[in-house]
């Protein structure tokens, strides 16, 4: 595990200290990047929620994104994502939330506007749609945001989520990413 460029570019990541936890595979990592990149979206901040070993948002950091908030349940791994900021010299840059997503959200709501929302929770979790609506009706994505989702081929994610409408999906392999934006008629109803 690598950050692909940036500032950071091609500094190691220390990967998960269990099993419970998998890292986006470089390739498919690679893939959503230069998709995202069109998107205009690391001029601001990031949410990197189920973070794991904070890959994704160390990432779009290195990128140019102004700060990022990773959320992750369990604190073993939580350390592994303070060594990773410390390593890529992004600690500054980056705060670390030790407490499981559902909290945060419920306790963040509206508190701040992200440019990205990354989610990519362990596979065989239930209800990832119903987390994505959540995250969706909690007011934290920017007007123009983006909302990443890392799922696997056997979880067929639909084309609106509460707020959300699917901007791209991606299979590469066994790992697939769906990008979410909020639908023009909830950004119309807001403005």
């Amino acid at each position: 595990m690598r950050v692909i460029t940036g500032k950071a570019k091609g500094r190691r990541l220390k990967g998960p200290p269990d099993k419970g936890t998998r890292p986006m595979l470089d390739r498919v990592k690679e893939s959503l990047f230069s998709i995202l990149e069109g998107y205009n979206a690391f001029s601001g901040p990031v949410l990197d929620l189920f973070a794991g070993t904070g890959s994704l948002g160390i990432e779009c950091l290195s990128r140019g994104a102004t700060t990022c908030d990773f959320v992750e349940a369990r604190s073993a791994v939580a350390a592994v994502i303070r060594e990773n900021l410390a390593h890529t010299k992004l600690d500054e840059q980056g705060s670390v939330w030790v407490m499981p997503v559902e909290r945060f959200i419920a306790t963040q709501a509206g508190q701040a506007k992200y440019a990205i929302i990354l989610l990519d929770p362990p596979y065989a979790m239930e209800g990832i749609p119903d987390v994505i609506v959540r995250v969706g009706n909690a007011n934290l994505l920017a007007p123009d945001g983006i909302i990443v989702v890392g799922h696997w081929p056997r979880l067929v994610l639909p084309e609106v989520l509460g707020p959300l409408e699917l901007l791209k999906f991606r299979r590469i392999g066994d790992s697939c990413f769906s990008i979410y934006e909020r639908s023009a008629a909830t950004v119309g109803a807001e403005s």
